[in-house]
């Protein structure tokens, strides 16, 4: 694992991990690439540190924001990101993993055991069938890439308290993203309160877009 290339940017964000925390990534990532399943196209580890473990880590600011107690969740988390870094950066943090693919959740399952995240809610759902059974229930929903801007917003917003946060994780160019979800936003009480490009690596930038609940 590059180590040195999260500890850098980590620094640079006035952000620290310790040597256990990054000594779990390390840990994390071999697990994701022996899988017998194929959980990531990025086997590189310059590309895993950047595109996975500091685009995760981009969300620290708006996580240390939350109350104590607070509930997040990570919808459609794939290989366990955002999640699983988040959970590594703040141990203390409430935290759901949510995936339609029961392989995905029950390599999510063996891989936070071992690590000794136990308490890391892991949920074999589709996003439009676990609303169902849960309703308003988390503070903060998080999404990275999945779908698009509109759909993302119809699959989190139903799941966050009033006056919690949406956060979707997309790549640079979201202006008609942004623009087409409009009306699913005003449907559902979400309203666009920051836009924030967020450098992961020298000249790559990435976009949280933060959407509150009304």
């Amino acid at each position: 694992m590059r180590k040195d290339l999260i500890i850098n940017w980590l620094e640079k964000n006035g952000q620290t991990l310790t040597d256990t925390q990054l000594c779990h990534m390390e840990i994390y990532q071999n697990m994701v690439l022996s899988a017998p399943m194929n959980l990531t196209a990025i086997k590189d580890d310059e590309g895993f540190a950047i595109k996975h473990f500091i685009d995760s880590l981009t969300l620290l600011p708006w996580i240390d924001a939350l109350t104590n107690n607070a509930k997040v969740i990570d919808i459609g988390t794939g290989a366990g990101f955002p999640g699983v870094p988040l959970k590594i950066a703040r141990p203390n943090l409430d935290i759901t993993l949510l995936d339609s693919l029961q392989k995905r959740v029950l390599f999510l399952r063996k891989a936070l055991d071992e690590l000794g995240y136990a308490d890391v809610e892991t949920v074999h759902a589709r996003v439009e069938d676990y609303v169902k059974n849960v309703g308003e229930m988390y503070d903060i929903a998080v999404a990275r890439a999945v779908a698009r801007l509109e759909k993302l917003a119809d699959y989190a917003l139903p799941l966050v308290k009033p006056g919690g946060l949406f956060l979707a994780m997309k790549g640079p160019n979201i202006e008609e993203e942004i623009k087409n979800a409009k009306p699913v936003l005003h449907k559902l009480g979400g309203e666009i309160i920051n836009i924030s490009a967020v450098e992961i690596s020298q000249e790559m930038f990435h976009t949280i877009i933060a959407i509150q609940k009304k």
